[in-house]
């Protein structure tokens, strides 16, 4: 014998009910797709209202770091060097160790550079050093005639990671250290009406700089 009361026929829910409560839940996740998903995942903005919010800003972060984490990946199968295997002579292994030792000495040195770039209104750009895990970079930089929007970020190997990120910025300084081999550096975009100018500073442990975009 149940104790549960089984609903009547009249207090089911009618076809019609079903159909209109299915369209309704459609239909909310379609603007919620387009106004939310699309724009904070891959900068698909078609109705503005991603912008106004941030997240299609958001996007562009997104998808600029998932391109430079795929050309990374690419150019790490191209040159990547084959460990030796087990049968591998003594006399391979330390002429292997001689080869690499020059680039792990180039590591453990110094350098200082200085990068000037200026943005115009919408515009991005990207500033990459390379860096071995536990480097450390001292940097600072300012921006002359407005204010930008930064990720501090890196990439490689098949990792990424966000080390920081500011909104509105004059400029910023610190200690950069790189939690994994790879390219790690800055992505600036100007969100004002005027051109501004970023300098850069750099002082540490990396053995290229480049302006990536």
């Amino acid at each position: 014998m149940y104790n549960t009361d089984m609903p009547t026929r009249a207090e089911l829910p009618t076809s019609k009910q079903l159909l209109r409560s299915t369209v309704i839940a459609f239909v909310t996740a379609a603007a919620i797709l387009v106004t939310i998903v699309l724009p904070a995942e891959y900068a698909i903005d078609p109705t503005g209202i991603g912008r106004a919010l941030g997240l299609t800003e958001m996007g562009e972060i997104k998808s600029q770091l998932a391109n430079e984490a795929e050309r990374d990946r690419l150019k790490d199968q191209q040159g990547a060097v084959p460990t030796p295997g087990p049968r591998s002579s003594l006399v391979d292994r330390i002429f292997a160790s001689l080869l690499i030792s020059p680039a792990a000495a180039q590591t453990t040195g110094t350098r200082t550079d200085e990068v000037t770039l200026t943005l115009k209104p919408g515009e991005g750009a990207e500033v990459k050093l390379t860096m071995i895990k536990g480097a450390k970079v001292s940097y600072s930089w300012t921006v002359s005639g407005g204010v930008v929007n930064f990720d501090l970020h890196g990439d490689g190997g098949g990792k990424e990671t966000s080390y920081e990120k500011g909104r509105g910025a004059p400029g910023g300084q610190g200690t950069l250290e790189a939690g994994f081999d790879g390219k790690h550096g800055w992505f600036w975009r100007n969100r004002g009406t005027a051109d501004v100018t970023i300098t850069l500073k750099t002082n540490g442990a990396y053995t290229d700089i480049k302006r990536m975009v």
